[in-house]
């Protein structure tokens, strides 16, 4: 089951990654509302640009906290709470603009592999 949890913790780390350094700008047909890209996003859901680099940052420090806890197993359970919070964060924000259920599909993958993570450090 290990290798199942580290590699949960590596497909958050790498689309977490891709999506706020490599897709920024760039538009996605998960993008919330119309956009084409986060600042664009974070606008149609009536967030600042300042939320935007909070919630970012958050994201990107909870996705390195998933890949160093792979060594460092104490961070599990505080980087997978993190991302698990933000993600039900990001799905309501695509509820809340009545976004198809595509859009916040990558948020509930990667809720449900933050919980399972969760989970299996219980375990």
């Amino acid at each position: 089951m290990d290798f199942v949890v580290i590699f949960a913790k590596v497909i958050i780390f790498v689309a977490i990654i891709n999506v706020w350094f490599f897709r920024f700008n760039k538009k996605t047909m998960y993008r919330g509302g119309n956009a084409s890209s986060m600042k664009e996003e974070f606008a149609a859901y009536g967030l600042s640009e300042s939320t935007m680099y909070i919630i970012g940052a958050l994201k990107v420090l909870s996705a390195l906290g998933l890949i160093v806890s792979i060594w460092v197993p104490m961070l599990t359970l505080p980087s997978a709470g993190i991302m698990a919070i933000l993600m039900v964060g990001a799905i309501l924000m695509h509820v809340k603009i009545k976004d198809s259920p595509k859009q916040s599909m990558p948020a509930s993958i990667f809720l449900l592999l933050s919980l399972f993570i969760i989970s299996q450090s219980y375990i």
